[in-house]
């Protein structure tokens, strides 16, 4: 990997579509690229692409975030640390298939919460100590309030929006800065089978956009389409009598 500069992003499941929407913002601001994921084969066609298109360094690794026993390791070998690390970690499953299946369940939790925020809490800190650094979290807007449709999903993105915010206000006296992006609703193949609303969502590229523009600037909190924001702050004026009774 080129290191004329330091101008390195780390991206964590490197193989989902916002993921590669990303990948191919940074490349063409001649970012040097770490794109880590479970099946790193899946990222060659990617990596090639964008070599080709932008001649940055590209360098392909493997992480299964789920294999917490591994994190160090992993972060050890990176050396040196990439400038920024995006986490693009996620999983989304109809909830009517994880209600009886607590196996299922604790994957759905493990992946959108536990295991993210325990492999950037290390990075947290190697960037802490190095005095530089930024972290982005893609967590949801399913975590601003629970409902009846996607509890599962939405508590485990409740914790790992929590954790960012806990985990920006403890660097809040130091260089590193940690951010959370809330995309809403957005075209990609994990949410084919899903009707969305237009109006309310994305296209990957205008989250990476997003991303983008929250790292140069100095926002904590984004939400990719505005609107989102207000939406939820609406919903979570809903009094719990009436908001209980909301089947959405």
């Amino acid at each position: 990997m080129t290191r004329g500069t330091l101008r390195s992003v780390l991206i964590l499941g490197a193989t989902s579509d916002i993921a590669a929407a990303i990948a191919r913002q940074y490349a063409a601001l001649h970012y040097d690229l770490v794109l880590a994921a479970r099946e790193p084969g899946r990222l060659s066609k990617l990596a090639g692409e964008l070599e080709a298109a932008h001649g940055v360094g590209i360098r392909i690794c493997r992480v299964d975030v789920l294999e917490m026993d591994g994190h160090t390791a992993f972060i050890d070998a990176l050396a040196p640390l990439p400038d920024i690390t995006i986490c693009a970690v996620g999983l989304l499953e109809p909830q009517a298939s994880l209600i009886a299946n607590p196996v299922r369940t604790r994957l759905m939790m493990e992946t959108n919460y536990l295991a993210p925020a325990l492999l950037l809490a290390e990075i947290a800190e190697r960037m802490e100590a190095r005095g530089s650094g930024t972290i982005v979290g893609i967590s949801s807007v399913a975590g601003d309030r629970g409902r009846a449709s996607n509890f599962i999903y939405g508590s485990a993105k409740a914790g790992f929006s929590t954790f960012l915010s806990g985990m920006r206000a403890r660097l809040s006296r130091t260089p590193v800065r940690v951010i959370t992006v809330k995309p809403g609703f957005v075209a990609t193949r994990m949410t084919a089978d899903l009707r969305t609303p237009a109006f309310l969502t994305a296209q990957p590229d205008e989250v990476a956009r997003a991303i983008v523009r929250a790292v140069r600037g100095g926002r904590d909190v984004i939400y990719v389409r505005p609107l989102w924001r207000l939406v939820m702050a609406v919903v979570g004026l809903v009094p719990e009598m009436i908001f209980k009774k909301i089947r959405f």
